[in-house]
């Protein structure tokens, strides 16, 4: 029973880990060092930042594109993730300028915090609630309080994005991909122990005596 009641919590580390694989790619090619590369006639620089965000764009489709095939539907945080790189990607080769790209990780982190913050007001549920409920049953109190941890982990992790981007130039793009995905599995794990120990006390209760 506790398995299935997991079942979320491992499907949303599962997704998370599916969202980096763009970020992973983009990491490698900045890494590289920059060299000319010719393709159908056309040369074209291969390496850093710029050749990066390109990957970066491209990736994303082709990750979100698979998952569109094979679900025939895609969750609104991968729709807005997927035009978020499309918008600053697409702004930062235009202009050939990475503080576009800077500033993607903070904005999306900060609308995604919006959009539970604004599930408090919104409908009859909270977010996390509408997300993970249909298999986990929760006191009211429990979910407001896992949505308000969300709410609170995204505003965080648009802050710390902001900063480290604007502050530690050469150390933002090592930060955003392996401090994000730090600070993401460790607030899932710590999730996973705070339900562990709601679902454990439910199921531990006696149950209601039969007539």
């Amino acid at each position: 029973m506790l398995l299935c009641r997991h079942i979320p919590l491992l499907a949303a580390i599962v997704k998370q880990f599916i969202d980096f694989i763009p970020l992973l790619l983009f990491f490698v090619v900045y890494k590289m060092d920059p060299r000319p590369l010719e393709v159908a006639g056309h040369s074209f620089e291969f390496g850093g930042i710029y050749s990066a965000t390109a990957m970066l764009i491209v990736s994303s489709v082709v990750v979100y594109g698979a998952v569109f095939l094979r679900q025939r539907k895609l969750e609104k945080s991968q729709w807005l993730t997927l035009v978020a790189c499309l918008v600053f990607g697409g702004l930062t080769l235009a202009f050939h300028s990475e503080t576009f790209l800077k500033w993607k990780a903070p904005v999306v982190n900060w609308l995604f915090a919006l959009a539970f913050a604004g599930s408090h007001f919104i409908g009859d549920r909270v977010l996390i609630k509408r997300i993970m409920g249909h298999a986990v049953n929760l006191p009211d109190a429990i979910w407001t309080r896992l949505n308000l941890a969300w709410i609170a982990f995204f505003l965080v992790c648009g802050a710390a994005n902001l900063f480290v981007a604007f502050t530690f130039q050469d150390f933002w793009v090592d930060f955003k991909v392996f401090g994000s995905l730090g600070m993401t599995v460790v607030f899932l794990i710590a999730q996973g122990v705070y339900l562990s120990r709601h679902l454990h006390d439910a199921d531990a209760s006696p149950s209601k005596p039969k007539d």
